[in-house]
């Protein structure tokens, strides 16, 4: 938790809001990758990648 309230920091203090989306997505499909390898979603999922 201590390295989002970081980034969050780092964000406000430098105005550097262009960022935020591209967090956003990276941690979207990084949990996307890690839930579809544990389920049987996963053979649907793969093509995506």
């Amino acid at each position: 938790m201590e390295f989002l309230k970081e980034l969050w920091d780092f964000l406000k203090v430098r105005k550097k809001w262009w960022l935020l989306p591209i967090v956003i997505v990276l941690l979207l499909v990084g949990v996307l990758m890690i839930v579809s390898v544990s389920s049987p979603v996963a053979p649907f999922v793969y093509p995506m990648f």
